[in-house]
């Protein structure tokens, strides 16, 4: 997560909203680790990882709708090992996400 820091204080700055989408639980194999961070703007702007580019663009989207609700969500996406590997993908595993705005 600080590696994101300025990039959000640059958004902050520049009056855009940012939500943060953290790694908070990962079943199987996945990418990237618990704690694994992305920050979103309200202008599309997009800063870190939380899936290695299997979900990016999901949790884009939903990050987009917790700018515009102010509610955080948690996100569960998953595939099997074996269903990884029949679509190409190197890794099968569940993770969960939580999206916050950032308030402060």
């Amino acid at each position: 997560m600080k590696e994101l820091l300025p990039e959000v204080d640059a958004w902050r700055s520049a009056g855009n909203r940012v939500a943060i989408a953290t790694v908070v639980k990962v079943e199987g194999s996945a990418p990237r680790p618990v704690g694994a961070s992305m920050a979103v703007s309200s202008a599309g702007d997009l800063a870190g990882s939380v899936s290695g580019g299997c979900v990016e663009t999901a949790v884009f989207e939903e990050a987009q709708d917790v700018l515009r609700t102010g509610q955080p969500k948690l996100l569960r996406y998953g595939i099997t090992d074996e269903m990884a590997w029949d679509v190409g993908l190197a890794c099968g595993g569940t993770i969960e996400v939580f999206v916050e705005p950032v308030t402060e």
